[in-house]
């Protein structure tokens, strides 16, 4: 008999361990990671890529372009709005990926195994421990085996929560669309705005120079006179500051015209420094006119918009993690079958098939089941509440924006009617001009005077179209349908917002 002696297994112990060691250290010296800053020379590359893309694959101007151009190469250009629509594919990609955890799994497997030695036993007596040595040595199994399996495992508890997940995931696709929606809607309020702002400036911009020149004309014959000593001092030095002064308002108005163009640009996705003209109106500037009551403005606000809708979906899946979370706590039943083979030529059959049920339940989830419960229906209520408090503030938010769409229609009547007094007063002024200073600086005072009304018409116009725009925003009101767009020219989609009258009101 031979006692248990477990000394020979001691060296190797020593040559595992030291082995397992210096694999250790390999492994922590090749994934020691060192900051590799990002160099000049890359942001170079990187830059000079991103230009390339910024602006290819658009459609050139080839004219004057109208609002409803405007608003069309910005549904289909603006870079805020192609990562919302990627978002959105991604979205439905994870959607269509998620349904793919509702299916079985199916597992192949295929291996090689080697040993340096046989596999061979001994017994022991286990009444004493001590080891009793066969008489002869065999072995069942080869030294080197290769082994191959296809195991088909289906869970019922996973399909369960793999199902409710995947609903999940379509549903939060769902929300990235109507957010796709939310970004078009501001879109389009800010084009609406701009697009008028940029109209005044090309429709003032030819007359600021003109006038400046004069200016800049009385201003050098003021200081002849005063070298001259022509007129007093204090009246000369008068003049001139009222000069200035007249100087300094037309530079501003000047500098705050060729803002905007840039801002429409930027909008539309077009270069900055891109020269294009704009479809200016021939006839008087109208005002948009409101097809519905407000009751009709509630109603379809209520309806349509975003917010409210991404709120539904955020409910929905509340309720389908409350599920989720009751099939849990349910036991799962696996189902397992598949094909196998091992080449150890000691087997009396190296192929086999084997099938099986299996029922597993942990236990644990009994305790924790109904608080997770709890805690979605809790989400649930919270997401109910924010809804019903949503539909308050969207309710506000409709009566404050007709409100203000009223007072900036009365201020653009104002507007309007000022800038027909002061143009009269300047032609009156112009008529009576003669060679005597003090009428010159007045006709030039009513010059600038009517140029800043039909400035100041042009800024109040453009804040109506701009509360129109917000209200028609408030209301959730689409300018297109939004799928496809992104695959018609520019003059269809300006074709098909001009049939549908999104821009109504602006000729």
């Amino acid at each position: 008999m031979t006692n248990i002696n477990m000394s020979p297994a001691r060296p190797f112990i020593r040559r595992s361990t030291s082995i397992v060691a210096l694999a250790i250290s390999a492994l922590l010296t090749g994934c020691a990671v060192i900051p590799n800053p990002i160099t000049q020379a890359e942001r170079s590359e990187t830059l000079k890529a991103d230009r390339l893309q910024l602006f290819t694959n658009q459609e050139a101007v080839t004219g004057p372009i109208t609002l409803e151009e405007a608003m069309a190469r910005t549904i289909k250009y603006n870079l805020d709005h192609r990562v919302k629509m990627l978002e959105q594919a991604m979205a439905l990609g994870q959607a269509d990926v998620a349904r793919f955890d509702m299916l079985p799994r199916l597992v192949a497997n295929a291996g090689y195994v080697t040993r340096n030695n046989y596999l061979v036993s001994d017994s022991m007596y286990v009444d004493t421990g001590e080891i009793v040595p066969s008489t002869r040595r065999t072995t069942s199994q080869e030294r080197e085996r290769n082994t191959a399996d296809l195991n088909f495992t289906w869970n019922a508890l996973d399909f369960g929560v793999s199902y409710f997940q995947a609903h999940q995931q379509a549903n939060r696709s769902l929300i990235l669309a109507e957010r796709q929606r939310k970004t078009v809607h501001q879109l389009m309020h800010q084009v609406r705005q701009a697009y008028w702002l940029a109209v005044g400036a090309e429709a003032l911009e030819s007359q600021v120079a003109p006038l400046l020149f004069e200016v800049r004309e009385a201003l050098s014959n003021a200081e002849a006179v005063e070298r001259e000593q022509l007129r007093p001092p204090l009246e000369t030095l008068n003049y001139r500051k009222a000069m200035l002064d007249i100087v300094r308002q037309l530079e501003a108005m000047r500098d705050e015209l060729r803002q905007a163009k840039p801002k429409l640009a930027n909008l539309m996705n077009l270069p900055p420094a891109t020269q294009f003209k704009l479809d200016l109106p021939t006839g008087p500037l109208l005002s948009p006119k409101l097809q519905m009551t407000l009751e009709q403005m509630e109603e379809q606000a209520l309806l349509q918009r975003p917010e409210l809708i991404e709120a539904d979906l955020q409910e929905r899946i509340g309720i389908l993690e409350t599920r989720k979370a009751l099939v849990r706590m349910l036991p799962g039943i696996e189902i397992f079958a598949g094909p196998h083979y091992d080449s150890n030529r000691f087997l009396a059959n190296n192929n086999w098939t084997d099938a099986g049920l299996r029922v597993t339940w942990n236990l644990l989830n009994l305790l924790s089941g109904p608080k997770q419960i709890q805690l979605a229906e809790d989400q649930t209520e919270v997401s109910r509440m924010q809804r019903l408090a949503l539909n308050v503030a969207i309710l506000t938010q409709v009566h404050v924006a007709w409100q203000d769409y009223n007072a900036r229609e009365r201020q653009y009547a104002l507007s309007q009617e000022i800038f027909t007094i002061d143009e009269k007063i300047h032609g009156h002024t112009k008529a009576a001009v003669d060679i005597n200073a003090q009428n010159k600086l007045n006709q030039i005072r009513s010059g600038v005077t009517a140029l800043m009304s039909e400035y100041r018409r042009y800024q109040s116009y453009a804040a109506m179209q701009s509360s129109y725009g917000q209200l028609i925003a408030t209301l959730g009101s689409d300018p297109l349908p939004l799928a496809g767009l992104s695959d018609k020219p520019v003059a269809e989609l300006a074709k098909l917002l001009t049939q549908v009258g999104s821009t109504s009101g602006n000729r």
